[in-house]
């Protein structure tokens, strides 16, 4: 059986380590690394050298920055009186690129899984409480995914923001634009009726 050199193979691993990355991609990733032009590599590598030096997490909201403030919490044209609180920052880009939400942010880093060890200490919860205290925030709206954790962590985040008197909302959740109602789940549909409006 033929053996793979000890860099490719450490270039494998590494690659394995990263999400939704198996081992089949991991490998055809760095064959294609080893293939590739030197140049094309190089700039890859210090690309993701200058990505470990230069992000860091806004002070604010946790989002991304490459200062201490991102330019979301930086700008002047934002709702202040709106907190958006989300699990992850890919979560941020996904509600802007809808256009809709002009408010500010809060990212958790995660969602509360005792299963997996993450408690409340493990995500960024004393920050947002501590940041509801000193700014004038009229509505907290709790955009976790409508899995078992995010649900679980906006019910904990739910009662930790009750004795703040600050108005929280839930976003919607219901049946995808295109979406049959023979293929949906049961939670979905019950969700969808709860959540429905006037026409």
């Amino acid at each position: 059986m033929a053996e793979i050199p000890p860099a490719l193979t450490r270039v494998m691993d590494e690659l394995g380590r990263l999400p939704g990355i198996g081992p089949k991609t991991a490998q055809r990733l760095s064959f294609y690394i080893l293939r590739a032009p030197r140049d094309s590599i190089d700039r890859l590598a210090a690309a993701l050298v200058d990505v470990k030096v230069r992000i860091r997490f806004c002070e604010e909201c946790f989002f991304i920055s490459e200062t201490e403030r991102c330019t979301i919490c930086q700008s002047g044209r934002r709702d202040r009186t709106v907190v958006c609180v989300v699990e992850e920052p890919l979560d941020v880009l996904a509600i802007e690129r809808t256009g809709e939400y002009h408010g500010l942010y809060h990212v958790l880093h995660g969602a509360l899984s005792p299963i997996d060890g993450v408690g409340p200490g493990d995500l960024k919860i004393t920050e947002l409480l501590a940041r509801l205290r000193r700014e004038p925030v009229s509505e907290v709206i709790l955009a976790t995914d409508p899995d078992m954790e995010g649900e679980a962590t906006a019910a904990y985040l739910g009662a930790q923001l009750a004795p703040l008197g600050v108005r929280t909302s839930r976003l919607a959740h219901g049946l995808p634009v295109g979406g049959e109602l023979e293929y949906a789940d049961e939670l979905t549909l019950a969700r969808a009726f709860s959540g429905r409006r006037a026409f």
